[in-house]
């Protein structure tokens, strides 16, 4: 009996999936995974884009439909901070009002409701608070921070909630490198009463108390391809579509499989080619003698914050700039300055494209010289469109698709899916992809028309070695014409793109 009772408990400490296929709505499927993660075992998750990662440690939360196996031992108090949870917090504020959009303070679920209304440890959640820089924030509105800003409070959120499990998908990605530093030395200092499971596509952020990778691989399901002339797709087809499997589980002191894998996630695509622009629609002649952007005295305030203060910037055509700067120093204000999607943009000197910002020019006008690609642009994307019309649509600036495409921009599209090894995926919806299938998408989006300015805000967010590897690449070959000048937000020193010599560093307002 004592022995039965013994194995009970080892049973109750481990976390076992056997032969798990676990079904996401029809969006997508892992397959038959068997794994098992022990008390003492901290485990990151990795693997190329669209594999499952982000499913994977949805269901170690609970989230998705067992159609056959197991999940036996998931404790009952896991905290999961990831971009999907982020997301769908924003999208329940977005719902909430906000007529008054320069009201950054009323407007929405206050930071301080957000936290503490969601933890076991208030002393901690204060502690954290203060460690992550959010004790002037607390009043504001969780929408309106910035995204780095957001990443923190749901980190503060999941740690003062004291999990029996605490996953994090890609919890690094958006933050700087201070506030990255902190989170490492504070899970570092959990790791012997917390067991942790990472979602991270980034090797060299690997924590070192990480004992074990696990290695998911994607392929394609059989296809029911019931007779359709209509084209349309039956019920049946999206649920046989992409599955992720567990290809590999690697001990981090195996330093020959580890290597291994490193080198796996680390491959570079060579020989790469930008399709070329439309030949059929040329964007309007700029003068060459006007630079596309000056900023003069450009000042950013909500009440008594100022966010920006006096800053003078010119773009001149063929320079390319790289802007950082710590969670909300800004950057986002400015990029929305120079796109005319910041209502300060008209209390300000602003010339770009050759207009005078106030006079009467159209925010079209403005938006037809510039591609752009943010995280906030993601979650605006929430149509349900195909993968090649959302390619399509960076020639017309929308969101979705209201304009029967031309025969040229269809074919530039499909280029552009063959380039990113998704032309199986042509007609499959946007928003059933996964977040960095979606952010590749967008990229392309942004590219399509070999834009003036290409504005990219963290472009490498939630992108695995590899296809980060491609999209800096494929800047590189831009930043070395001359027809696209690039300006280029990013936290990582190690994406730095040869070619781009123009540096902005923003500071945070105290």
């Amino acid at each position: 009996m004592d022995s039965l009772t013994r194995l009970d408990d080892i049973h109750q400490n481990h976390i076992r999936l056997t032969k798990a296929t676990v079904s996401f709505d029809d969006r997508f499927t892992l397959s038959e995974i068997d794994w098992t993660i022990t008390p003492e075992q901290h485990w990151v998750i990795t693997g190329p884009n669209g594999a499952g990662k982000s499913a994977l440690a949805a269901a170690l939360a609970g989230i998705g439909d067992i159609q056959s196996g197991s999940i036996q031992g998931l404790p009952n108090n896991v905290e999961i901070v990831s971009f999907e949870a982020q997301a769908e917090l924003i999208a329940q504020e977005l719902k909430k009002d906000d007529a008054d959009i320069m009201d950054v303070i009323s407007l929405g679920t206050p930071v301080s409701e957000m936290i503490f209304d969601h933890c076991q440890d208030t002393e901690l959640a204060q502690s954290l608070v203060e460690k992550f820089g959010l004790g002037k924030l607390l009043d504001r509105a969780f929408r309106k921070l910035s995204t780095g800003e957001t990443r923190k409070v749901m980190l503060i959120r999941a740690l003062a909630n004291k999990p029996d499990l605490l996953i994090l998908d890609e919890p690094f990605d958006g933050l700087d490198v201070d506030t990255l530093a902190m989170l490492q030395a504070h899970l570092a200092s959990i790791i012997d009463t917390v067991p942790m499971v990472m979602v991270l596509n980034r090797f060299d952020e690997m924590p070192d108390f990480i004992t074990h990778v696990a290695y998911l691989d994607k392929e394609r399901g059989d296809k029911d391809r019931s007779d359709n002339n209509s084209g349309n797709k039956k019920r049946g087809d999206k649920q046989s579509g992409d599955k992720g499997r567990l290809k590999l589980t690697v001990d981090r002191l195996d330093d020959a499989a580890f290597n291994e894998l490193y080198q796996l996630l680390h491959l570079k695509t060579t020989d790469l080619s930008v399709p070329e622009a439309d030949p059929t629609n040329k964007l309007p002649a700029l003068d060459p003698s006007q630079p596309l952007v000056k900023l003069t005295q450009a000042t950013i305030q909500y009440g008594d914050t100022v966010i920006v203060d006096k800053l003078d910037w010119t773009i001149e055509r063929g320079q390319h700039w790289q802007l950082s700067g710590p969670n909300g120093s800004g950057k986002t204000c400015v990029l929305s300055l120079i796109t005319g999607d910041h209502p300060q943009c008209y209390t300000n000197d602003i010339f770009v494209f050759g207009f005078q910002r106030g006079n009467g020019e159209s925010i079209w006008q403005i938006k037809q010289f510039i591609g752009y690609v943010s995280t906030n642009l993601q979650w605006e994307y929430r149509v349900s469109t195909s993968c090649k019309n959302v390619i399509i649509s960076g020639f017309y600036d929308s969101i979705g698709m209201y304009t029967k495409p031309t025969d040229s921009q269809k074919k530039i599209a499909d280029q552009w899916l063959e380039l990113l090894g998704m032309q199986d995926r042509a007609d499959q919806p946007f928003n059933k992809l996964s977040y960095g299938d979606q952010r590749l998408l967008l990229i392309a989006r942004a590219m399509v028309k070999h834009p003036p300015l290409l504005i990219l805000d963290e472009p490498c967010l939630g992108l695995d070695d590899i296809n980060r590897q491609l999209v800096l690449a494929l800047i590189e070959k831009i930043c070395q014409g001359s027809e696209t000048t690039v300006l280029y937000v990013n936290h990582h020193a190690e994406d730095q793109i040869t070619g781009i010599e123009h540096y902005l560093g923003l500071e945070k307002n105290n």
